[in-house]
């Protein structure tokens, strides 16, 4: 039987709400340098019960949820989630995710992003999906090809992290869609003018 409020179940893990149960579970296994080291820094090291609390308080608001714990035998392991783009790129969204070191080479991760992409997909009404990650981070990678995903390109230097520049690969898949930009063949030298 699944937990309450479970969003989406992948066989190796749960993505479901954040809970304010989650917090400790939360500190424990986002106070760990090496998963910092790899997200923005608005994700903080120390991770701290306030900065838990504050993340619970912001997991919250949003309604369908944005950002989901992935839960493995009951606890809340990681998490996962989506920025919707906006404007023209309301049909982007861009994916992120992390995972404590106690489950890292379990392919809990791959089946997290495997499952949250199509929800986020129908969810959102989102076609494509971009991921950022640092090039000191090629299990990232790596969940992300076994995803689907292709890598897209690299931006040179584009990360300040702990007092150097790291470059940093784009990832991007689209959903229903062509696998790439459409791209201009040559010109149709037989075409008749339109009048």
């Amino acid at each position: 039987m699944e937990p309450p409020g479970t969003l989406i179940d992948c066989g190796l893990c749960v993505l479901r709400p954040w809970r304010e149960a989650d917090l400790s579970a939360l500190v424990r296994h986002a106070d760990d340098k090496d998963v910092a080291r790899m997200l923005r820094d608005h994700f903080p090291h120390p991770y701290t019960v306030d900065a838990g609390r504050a993340w619970l308080l912001m997991a919250a608001i949003d309604d369908p949820p944005t950002a989901l714990a992935i839960e493995v035998h009951g606890e809340a392991a990681g998490g996962i989630g989506i920025v919707p783009g906006a404007d023209v790129h309301r049909h982007t969204g861009t994916i992120g995710y992390w995972l404590g070191r106690a489950f890292w080479g379990r392919g809990i991760a791959t089946a997290a992003v495997g499952h949250f992409v199509p929800w986020a997909a129908s969810t959102f009404g989102l076609v494509r999906f971009v991921a950022e990650v640092f090039a000191t981070n090629p299990a990232s990678m790596r969940v992300l090809e076994k995803c689907g995903f292709e890598r897209e390109g690299v931006l040179r230097a584009h990360v300040y992290k702990d007092g150097r520049f790291i470059d940093e690969a784009i990832y991007g898949r689209i959903l229903n869609g062509p696998r790439g930009p459409a791209r201009p063949g040559p010109p149709d030298t037989n075409a008749v003018p339109s009048s």
